[in-house]
């Protein structure tokens, strides 16, 4: 009988030991996939998307893309030969997760920064972006800057071609449980033109937004302002909404 015992109490240790690794393996690593719609009076209509997935106790691979879709960026109306960005690098978590780090670098394809023609066609990979993102968010406050340098890396045969820096940053309080105002700055520079080899500032952004984000993971903001570049004219106005699974 006691051996009996024995050997039950044996086969039940290695049914839980064995069972250890199975449950460990059932363990999924976080991810997150946002879809958002943007739309401001300099860009148009772009749709984006950014992905995380966990690698790491504190870091994450990350990917996005920008569906350009103004045709001011293409070879022509019609909606064909448009402007295409993607992209990957990683996401570092820190101070409780309320600091998110995420360099990344994208490649671009399309006739925006390599000068292409109609009678050229669009070039993929005419181009690179690095990038860094840094988000803040806690109980109280928020903030998020942005830079982002545009480098034509193709170009088409006697074509000016471009480079651009695309730098923003905001920052504001959560007000209540599901909205927040806060302060909003951009700005986007022509960096190099191959053609007059003069940078110049295509528009300063000042303004503020107000955003309502849901407990589901949805999210609509609303920024709006002033254009301060010297001899700028008019407002400017960006609505983004977004979806995080």
């Amino acid at each position: 009988m006691l051996a009996r015992r024995s050997l039950l109490l044996l086969a039940l240790a290695s049914a839980a030991v064995g069972a250890a690794p199975a449950t460990a393996q059932e363990t999924k690593p976080d991810a997150s996939f946002t879809v958002a719609l943007n739309q401001d009076n300099f860009f148009g209509f772009y749709p984006t998307f950014a992905g995380t997935y966990e690698v790491g106790k504190k870091t994450d691979f990350a990917f996005y893309g920008t569906l350009w879709t103004i045709p001011a960026f293409g070879l022509g109306g019609g909606g064909g030969n448009l402007w295409t960005e993607f992209g990957a690098g990683a996401r570092f978590r820190s101070a409780g997760n309320k600091l998110m780090i995420k360099p990344q670098l994208g490649i671009l394809s399309g006739s925006l920064l390599s000068g292409g023609t109609a009678d050229d066609g669009p070039a993929a990979f005419e181009g690179v972006v690095p990038s860094l993102t840094v988000n803040y968010s806690d109980d109280k406050f928020e903030a998020e800057s942005y830079s982002g340098y545009y480098v034509a890396t193709r170009r088409a045969a006697g074509n000016t071609t471009l480079d651009f820096l695309h730098v923003w940053g905001n920052a504001g309080v959560k007000f209540a449980r599901i909205a927040s105002v806060g302060a909003h700055l951009e700005l986007l520079r022509n960096t190099r033109n191959s053609n007059t080899g003069v940078a110049i500032d295509n528009y300063r952004w000042l303004g503020g937004y107000v955003q309502f984000a849901l407990p589901m993971g949805a999210a609509a903001r609303f920024t709006t302002g002033a254009n301060v570049l010297d001899g700028g004219k008019g407002d400017f106005y960006k609505l983004g909404v977004s979806v995080t699974f």
